[in-house]
């Protein structure tokens, strides 16, 4: 229980042929939130820091000692995961902090440029025990600009996974970040054929604008990790506007803030059923 390296918890869901929830802390009330989802349904989750969180927060150091602290006091197994870092010194400060797993993202470079990189981020982190996800064909949405139809390429991506020694690998298939509409339609045949072209779990990102049937049949085609943000962001806030709406004298920060903490738990809970009974596990 409680804190737990992010390669025990993904080795379980690809064993089984399950899909296991990523999603991302913005703040303490976040953490707080993920973590009592996952309780509630008695599952493990994965604690995601992206770049952007790092920065809000004025370094990695402060939201990733909340985040590994409230990990440590969960019920459930939890891992903390350091999401989309394309700044090589940030992932290796995660690795050195204690992070279970990295994601590196090299996708902007030149197909060459990402190998060399990542490998060197790899070994870094490797020698330390830390699990390595990278990311090969640009998920659409980053930066503002979607990218419909890029695929990332089967061949290609077992050739950069033997080059790299990743042990994750997230993909572009038809999926995009930041979406507010669950409107995003993947290609599964990409997916059965990216999971036939390697031995290391697939990675799902910008899953906020998939649907629930859409992300079952992914998982049962080969996704493993299924990223969440922009979607349970959406529960917090909408909690907190509605708290504010029916108590517009309220100064005290912790009462609307609790309200969107509150909001998580049963939509978490939820998707971590959703991703566990897909797939090919009866659990």
């Amino acid at each position: 229980m409680a804190l737990t390296n992010t390669r025990d918890i993904m080795n379980l869901a690809a064993a089984a042929g399950i899909g296991q929830g990523a999603f991302n802390v913005i703040h303490l009330e976040t953490i707080e939130g993920l973590i009592g989802g996952a309780e509630a349904a008695g599952r493990p989750v994965i604690l995601q820091i992206s770049e952007n969180c790092a920065k809000f927060h004025g370094g990695l150091e402060p939201v990733a000692a909340a985040t590994l602290a409230a990990a440590r006091r969960a019920s459930v197994p939890v891992a903390v995961h350091l999401d989309h870092a394309e700044d090589e010194a940030l992932a290796y400060e995660a690795v050195d902090l204690g992070f279970g797993s990295i994601m590196y993202d090299g996708a902007h470079f030149e197909y060459e440029q990402n190998v060399e990189v990542t490998a060197r981020v790899a070994a870094y982190a490797h020698a330390r025990g830390v699990y390595v996800e990278a990311e090969l064909g640009k998920v659409g949405g980053k930066d503002g600009a979607h990218a419909p139809g890029v695929l990332t390429d089967p061949t290609e991506a077992a050739a950069f996974v033997a080059a790299t020694g990743v042990d994750a690998l997230a993909v572009a298939v038809g999926s995009s970040h930041a979406m507010t509409e669950r409107s995003a339609a993947l290609n599964l045949l990409r997916i059965a054929e990216l999971k036939a072209a390697l031995d290391v779990p697939l990675v799902l990102h910008g899953s906020s604008g998939v649907a629930d049937e859409m992300i079952v049949a992914a998982i049962a085609a080969g996704m493993t990790k299924i990223n969440v943000s922009t979607h349970l962001n959406g529960f917090f806030t909408r909690a907190v506007r509605e708290y504010l709406d029916a108590n517009p004298a309220v100064v005290d920060s912790r009462k609307y803030l609790g309200a969107g903490r509150t909001a998580l738990v049963p939509e978490v809970a939820r998707l971590l059923d959703l991703f566990a009974g897909a797939g090919k596990s009866d659990n």
